[in-house]
């Protein structure tokens, strides 16, 4: 009885130490490069990214720590400034409680495709861990959905190693 009332136990730390991974997801920022930049459809694609990511990341159960968008803003001196400074979005991610924090853009250099990019950092250390792309075809929201589970597994293979995206429900995405 011992045997199995340890065995519990052990499973029990080993499950709330998986629940403990804490991740800070910073607001996406949009660099479009086409001839007709920050359209409104644009604008609300890479709105919808930092939402769908959070959604994701919860459903493998890691526990999503929000950032003050003021907080954000005050520590963002100009465009592409917190995706090119790990230690200044580290602070963030500190300062928050979290134990990794994601910076991310939707890089858009043509109307055909886009790429949803992310630098994870580890908050202790400053230390970028994971550069991640995922490459989209089309501004579709579907298609965005899909490069938002791909950028989540390789978040997740990085750390904990327990997502699962879930299956395609439209045929035409197999």
């Amino acid at each position: 009885m011992k045997t199995y009332s340890l065995l519990f136990l052990l499973f029990i730390a080993i499950t709330q130490a998986h629940a403990e991974t804490r991740i800070a997801i910073l607001d996406f920022e949009l660099h479009d490069l086409t001839m007709k930049p920050r359209t409104d459809e644009e604008i609300a694609r890479t709105a919808s990214i930092k939402p769908l990511l959070e959604q994701e990341l919860k459903s493998a159960d890691y526990r999503i720590i929000p950032i003050d968008l003021a907080a954000q803003t005050k520590a963002n001196s100009g465009f592409g400034y917190l995706f090119d400074h790990d230690d200044v979005a580290a602070n963030l991610g500190k300062t928050a409680g979290a134990d990794y924090v994601l910076v991310g853009r939707l890089h858009k250099p043509s109307y055909l495709f886009a790429y949803i990019m992310g630098h994870l950092i580890r908050v202790k250390d400053g230390q970028l861990i994971g550069n991640y792309i995922s490459e989209t075809k089309g501004g579709d929201e579907k298609l965005t959905r899909k490069g938002v589970e791909s950028l989540a597994v390789k978040i997740d293979q990085e750390l904990d190693n327990r997502y699962t995206p879930p299956p395609p429900k439209d045929k035409s995405l197999r």
